[in-house]
């Protein structure tokens, strides 16, 4: 026998990897912007957990429980600083509107996934412009176009991401 080697017949994998290592992949990936040493006029870092969030949905469509947008949500409103419970409100809103659209939709394919996580994150970032509106800001829709065309364009990363980790959770 190979040194190293386990076999992976009748080895079962942790619960709480299972689990863990998404919810702990889409809070290290919230943090993500608060790290960036950046300085910019108008937003153009993408939302990173909510990105992250999204790849495991529509990699692993059983995963998430509708109500996990609340908790994952208020963790990313902590970390950027957004009015609390914008995100955790967006967040379950994308995760509703996403188990309403895979009972609608028979099958979806790469480019498909590509353009409704595009529409998803424009209408994530145009509500967090909205709630941040209602609370004082004042800032023009157009503002948040480049950050939904990096966010667009990020997102083939992130499901490439997702299915490294989802490979690497069966295998712990």
């Amino acid at each position: 026998m190979a040194r190293g080697y386990r076999p992976s017949l009748d080895r079962e994998t942790s619960a709480p990897l299972l689990l863990g290592i998404p919810i702990v992949s889409v809070m290290i990936a919230s943090l993500i912007p608060a790290l960036l040493p950046m300085v910019a006029s108008a937003p153009v870092v993408p939302p990173f957990g909510l990105l992250l969030l999204l790849a495991w949905r529509f990699l692993v469509r059983d995963l998430w429980p509708m109500w996990i947008g609340l908790p994952l949500g208020l963790f990313d409103d902590m970390a950027s600083q957004q009015p609390l419970g914008s995100a955790a409100f967006i967040w379950t809103a994308l995760l509703l509107l996403m188990a309403f659209l895979d009972r609608r939709m028979m099958w979806r394919d790469y480019k498909q996934d590509w353009l409704l996580g595009a529409g998803l994150l424009l209408l994530a970032l145009a509500l967090g412009l909205m709630f941040a509106n209602w609370t004082g800001g004042n800032a023009s829709l157009f503002v948040i176009i480049p950050q939904a065309l990096v966010s667009a364009c990020f997102l083939p990363l992130a499901l490439r991401i997702v299915a490294r980790l989802d490979r690497k959770r069966w295998r712990l």
